[in-house]
């Protein structure tokens, strides 16, 4: 089990030059879990495809496979431990529920996220490494 965060999550289901190794994450562990954020976060990924050209019908498509594969998945973290986060480190809010999550449930956060990465070494993987 990990903790996608919604770069990883938009890499799966938005095709793009970093869906391949989205794939290999997901053939490595399929059981992704994050905290219910990632909506709203990949929602805002859509709206700007949608004003570069994607259609409404295909972000409705793109949004819908997401809910269906992650809906059942989501965790919400402990406040305590995000606001911790945001004091002792200059992550914004966001990020740190991702974090959060991660240490809560002692697995990963595997991110593309260079300042999660740098940040938050003991939890934070990239993809690259994680597929490793």
């Amino acid at each position: 089990m990990i903790v996608a965060d919604t770069n990883l999550i938009v890499y799966l289901f938005i095709t793009g030059d970093q869906t391949l190794l989205a794939q290999k994450v997901l053939a490595k562990d399929a059981q992704w879990i994050a905290p219910p954020l990632w909506q709203s976060e990949f929602r805002s990924v859509l709206a700007s495809y949608v004003r570069h050209g994607m259609t409404l019908l295909e972000a409705r498509q793109v949004m819908s496979d997401a809910l269906q594969t992650l809906e059942k998945r989501q965790i919400i973290p402990s406040h305590e431990k995000i606001l911790e986060l945001i004091a002792e480190s200059d992550c914004t809010a966001y990020d740190c529920e991702f974090v959060a999550l991660a240490r809560q449930l002692s697995i990963q956060l595997v991110t593309a996220d260079k300042q999660l990465l740098k940040r938050f070494p003991d939890c934070a993987v990239s993809l690259e490494e994680f597929v490793k």
